[in-house]
């Protein structure tokens, strides 16, 4: 019941015109989900590659974020295991630094619909200040005092930076976030997923 309902609502979803005439390039709702997922992986809105394509993630930003999780693609990809879902469902468009923000329509509109139909999902992969200022309570300023008080909501949410090619320099000046907050990311997913490390 609870998968059919779910189906349903992603069938909704991947039709949802709601900004279509803010949007450049039209929707193209991108979502990944499973009443059997045990990750969610909250990121901002898809990029170009990801409105191309629809396959969330499928971009340089995507392979560093595969690297910090230690999975294959197969495994990424695998709706029974991770679900995916951004802030902003289709690609906002550019700005002057980047893609504008994701649309303030899309998370309060379907977010709360999926939530309850994902019951094992035990950890959630906040990337970004966007998802991180939905979901966290008493949340500090800035993103870099956010993502190290992690602990603060660990495991249901790990705040973290955007795996990003862009975020290469904040990686280096934080080594304390791949040497502390990847392998607590990698412990929990491997094991929640069942997959043996190499």
């Amino acid at each position: 019941m609870a998968t059919q309902q779910l189906d349903n609502l992603l069938d909704q979803i991947r039709h949802c015109e709601t900004c279509k005439d803010h949007l450049p390039l039209g929707p193209r709702p991108v979502i990944q989900a499973a009443s059997t997922a045990k990750l969610m992986i909250v990121g901002q809105a898809p990029g170009t590659r990801v409105h191309e394509t629809g396959i969330p993630w499928n971009d340089p930003s995507g392979n560093r974020l595969r690297a910090w999780l230690e999975l294959d693609r197969d495994t990424f990809y695998d709706p029974a295991q991770i679900a995916i879902m951004p802030m902003g469902l289709c690609y906002p468009g550019k700005g002057k630094s980047g893609d504008l923000p994701p649309r303030a329509e899309c998370a309060p509109q379907w977010h709360p619909q999926v939530w309850p139909l994902l019951p094992n999902v035990g950890m959630t992969l906040l990337v970004g200040q966007y998802a991180q200022q939905r979901y966290l309570q008493n949340k500090p300023k800035t993103l870099t005092e956010t993502v190290k008080a992690w602990r603060q909501w660990a495991p249901e949410f790990i705040p973290m930076p955007h795996p990003s090619p862009r975020n290469t320099l904040w990686l280096k000046k934080n080594p304390w976030f791949e040497a502390e907050v990847v392998p607590y990311i990698r412990d929990y997913v491997h094991q929640h997923l069942g997959i043996s490390r190499s």
